[in-house]
């Protein structure tokens, strides 16, 4: 596999990250603790280099119409500065990948896909453009920063010298500066931390992030990698692609419904419509040991008969609850929240119950 690094590598390994190969990149997965970065966003302000994101540009005079046939949520929601969370789907309803929507305006949008579904989405999005539309990969270009956590509001303004909070949840502007070239601010994330992710061009990068760690240190800003990254999204119940989601799982047993918009014509609509009429066969749910243990994905899911109905798709101790929490699929008359159920863990059943999500 050939890893590309990051604009900050550097920065990563004078730091003593942990370093890993993750969908093509070497990735920062923790530079102290996983639990002690964690709390870190939870309670104070971190910062993520994600730059392994995609974004691809869509432009022309169709791309509202081509959007609102690729993805399932109504694009006609979206007006210029606004973000939406969305899903692509194969002809079976099954998901491609998860992404963020972004309406530049001027009939030109930025899609943030997953690092290791790029090729698989562009190739897909290309595949089905059948209203001559353009579409860039521009991921090569761009470096993106996760600014995550209560006081991620005070460390951006000061970096951008302008008060920031008025950058309503998921919504965007694009800032131009000497330092940094146009950067896109936009207020979204995946800690449920509150903050921002900022888009500048690769040249940008090291400087921008240098002075986000300088000027955080007053707010005792730390460096986050990837671990606390999988363990802060799923304190919150956000679904993670490749684990929780993929190809063969469709928005309706994801509970991703929300993002499944009933007047909208999308590729694999004939199956989220079933499945929404009729209840699909599994459910995605979130659970909490009682006994102790740690869930992991591929865990097996009893109910309290002790018969097998499901797995788990993600799992962890939850750093700042010090709880046993997951997520996984049953079959769908098995998802009543306080019901009790038993994980698996080294040939033993495990005691737990459906609770609802977030966790925190």
């Amino acid at each position: 596999m050939n890893i590309k690094s990051l604009q900050n590598e550097k920065f990563h390994v004078e730091n003593n990250a942990k370093m890993v190969p993750f969908a093509g990149y070497n990735m920062p997965m923790w530079y102290s603790s996983i639990a002690d970065e964690h709390n870190c966003v939870r309670e104070k302000v971190g910062i993520f280099d994600v730059s392994h994101m995609g974004e691809f540009f869509v432009s022309g005079e169709m791309a509202k119409d081509f959007l609102q046939m690729v993805t399932t949520n109504d694009i006609n929601k979206l007006t210029k500065g606004k973000v939406q969370y969305s899903s692509i789907l194969n002809r079976s309803g099954g998901i491609i990948d998860d992404l963020l929507v972004y309406d530049i305006g001027e009939n030109k949008y930025m899609l943030v896909v997953n690092a290791s579904n790029m090729e698989k989405d562009f190739n897909w999005l290309n595949d089905n453009n059948n209203l001559d539309v353009e579409i860039k990969n521009n991921s090569d270009d761009y470096s993106l920063f996760a600014v995550q956590g209560p006081k991620a509001d005070k460390v951006c303004s000061k970096v951008f010298s302008e008060d920031l909070t008025n950058i309503k949840y998921y919504t965007f502007i694009e800032k131009k500066t000497s330092d940094f070239g146009n950067v896109i601010i936009s207020a979204t994330g995946y800690t449920g931390a509150g903050g921002f992710e900022l888009y500048a061009k690769n040249k940008f990068a090291k400087s921008l992030w240098d002075k986000i760690i300088s000027i955080g240190n007053e707010f005792e800003i730390q460096p986050i990698g990837l671990g606390a990254r999988d363990t802060l999204r799923l304190e919150m119940g956000f679904c993670l692609h490749g684990n929780d989601i993929d190809d063969s799982i469709n928005p309706i047993e994801a509970e991703l419904d929300w993002i499944c918009k009933k007047e909208i014509n999308f590729i694999g609509k004939e199956i989220v419509d079933r499945d929404r009429s009729n209840k699909p066969s599994k459910t995605l749910i979130g659970f909490e040991l009682i006994e102790k243990g740690i869930p992991r994905k591929g865990y097996k899911i009893f109910n309290k008969e002790k018969e097998l109905v499901g797995e788990v798709t993600s799992g962890s101790i939850s750093p700042y609850t010090k709880k046993a929490i997951g997520m996984g699929y049953v079959s769908y008359n098995e998802n009543t929240i306080s019901e009790k159920i038993y994980i698996e863990i080294r040939s033993k059943k495990v005691e737990g119950k459906i609770v609802k999500r977030p966790f925190i």
